[in-house]
């Protein structure tokens, strides 16, 4: 947009304003956005939100099969983490291994 002398006060006022609007989404942010800091989880904590009981909590960390903080004698768990670690020992369906299949097929690669 072509501005004249005359009419850049009030562009730049309204610039300002909008700045000051994007400040406010940007403070005003609530959590469960992107943005928002991960959630920490104790051991009773992932262990019910697993499904699963304590010790066996205890023996996925010493397996190292899980993803684990360790403050001293203290165990932490991202909720984000968890989630993941859930979703990368998802199953796939027959349809899905079927589509890679014959994907490998045309591509003639294994």
């Amino acid at each position: 947009m072509n501005y004249t002398f005359e009419q850049l006060p009030q562009a730049v006022n309204e610039l300002h304003d909008k700045l000051t609007k994007i400040e406010q989404l940007l403070t005003e942010q609530k959590p469960g956005s992107e943005n928002a800091i991960d959630e920490l989880l104790t051991v009773h904590q992932t262990a019910e939100l697993l499904s699963l009981s304590v010790p066996t909590i205890y023996t996925l960390i010493a397996k190292g099969e899980i993803p684990v903080m360790k403050r001293s004698k203290r165990c932490y768990f991202s909720k984000t983490e968890i989630l993941e670690y859930l979703k990368a020992g998802r199953k796939r369906t027959n349809s899905e291994v079927k589509a890679e299949a014959g994907k490998q097929r045309k591509t003639g690669k294994r």
